[in-house]
């Protein structure tokens, strides 16, 4: 067995700035477990975080056991390490006239804050955010968020998590709209979306529509057609955000793909909401768009499947606003549903910086072929959409 001092100074050195003193932790195994205990042994491992995510330094698993008297309990807490977008290793590659501005607008503390809000009880029976344990600014523009650890259940998603996911999302909807909207802190922030325009989508993926070395390599897995739907929906962007601007704004989740949608292995009807860092005004529906596709972008679902289970999503969702007597036109949820997914997912679906590489693993041409489905997908719905 190691020995203790060393797995502290492990575990300390995985930690970093976040590490707290013996005392403090105890402190809080002993919230996490509902009783005063002692520590015994513990370590850290290391979740992978994506290279996209700006705000986020680090995620970590703390685990171990304590005891009571002659009680041994194992524990577990999560610690996520925010940072702002200065200290992002992809900093690098953003444009020098939009790097500053990504650095100074780039909200990173947004998930702590709203984890530490009013959000809590506000939302909807059956859906809950995970606990916060403690919050620690570490200097330098970063913080640490102590939280429940949530063991998730071992079952995939099926057509009714689907729809009970999508009505309490619609509920959550329909608690911050209208008038109830007007006391959320971020009521006043502009739409993520059109900055999600200006940014990324505008300096990065849009131009890589007409490079031609990106588009000698997508030639052999895609009719030539999608480019060039793709590009049609390109030049439509300003109209369908001038319209998802009119339709009934809420504060939804912001990113409800079911990876930020936790079901606890002891409370299966349950979803833990994680991930709350996209708190902008959007149009209704807006939320229905990540729960859609999110699994179908990791490939557990085939883009075949979409078209059934979009009408079940925004079925249950309109019966959730409904629940909570919110009166909102199906088609005006519609469109805020299928415009903001255009936008936001059927220009990044295909996996660009995969298509830029010299090499490529050998399962690139069937996951390049998966996401060449799902654009066309995407890529259809959005030419389905009215002009208006």
């Amino acid at each position: 067995m190691i020995a203790r001092a060393v797995v502290d100074r492990i575990a300390g050195s995985v930690l970093g700035a976040a590490t707290l003193p013996d005392d403090v932790l105890t402190d809080v195994v002993s919230v996490a477990l509902g009783r005063r205990v002692q520590l015994g042994d513990w370590a850290v491992t290391a979740l992978p975080v994506s290279s996209g995510a700006i705000s986020t330094e680090s995620v970590l698993h703390v685990h171990g056991t304590a005891r009571q008297g002659a009680e041994q309990f194992p524990w577990s807490v999560l610690v996520k390490v925010l940072r702002s977008a200065r200290h992002w290793p992809g900093i690098s590659l953003v444009p020098p006239p939009f790097r500053q501005r990504l650095i100074d607008g780039y909200r990173w503390r947004m998930e702590a804050d709203v984890l530490t809000s009013e959000l809590p009880g506000i939302m909807p029976p059956g859906m809950r955010t995970p606990i916060v344990y403690r919050s620690d600014d570490l200097g330098n523009d970063r913080l640490a968020l102590w939280m429940e650890w949530i063991d998730v259940a071992d079952q995939p998603w099926d057509g009714a998590r689907f729809r009970r996911t999508a009505r309490l999302l619609g509920q959550l909807a329909a608690r911050r709209t209208g008038p109830a909207m007007a006391d959320e802190p971020t009521a006043d922030q502009p739409s993520g979306l059109r900055e999600f325009v200006a940014g990324p989508l505008a300096q990065r993926y849009l131009p890589m529509l007409t490079d031609r070395s990106v588009c000698s390599v997508l030639r052999p897995y895609a009719d030539p057609q999608l480019r060039l739907d793709l590009i049609d929906l390109s030049e439509r962007i300003p109209v369908m955000l001038d319209r998802l601007a009119s339709l009934p704004q809420a504060i939804g989740h912001g990113d409800a793909c079911p990876q930020n949608l936790l079901i606890p292995a002891d409370a299966p009807d349950t979803v833990v909401a994680i991930d709350l860092s996209w708190q902008h005004p959007e149009a209704i529906g807006f939320d229905l768009g990540q729960l859609l596709v999110g699994l179908a972008h990791s490939g557990d679902l085939a883009p075949e499947q979409l078209p059934d289970l979009h009408d079940d999503l925004l079925a249950a969702f309109v019966q959730g606003l409904q629940s909570e007597r919110c009166d909102v036109d199906i088609d005006d949820v519609r469109y805020g549903f299928d415009a903001s997914m255009v936008i936001r997912s059927g220009f990044m679906a295909l996996p660009w910086d995969q298509l830029l590489m010299a090499q490529r693993g050998p399962g690139f041409a069937d996951h390049l072929l998966q996401r060449v489905a799902l654009t066309r997908y995407l890529a259809d719905v959005g030419l389905a959409l009215p002009r208006i």
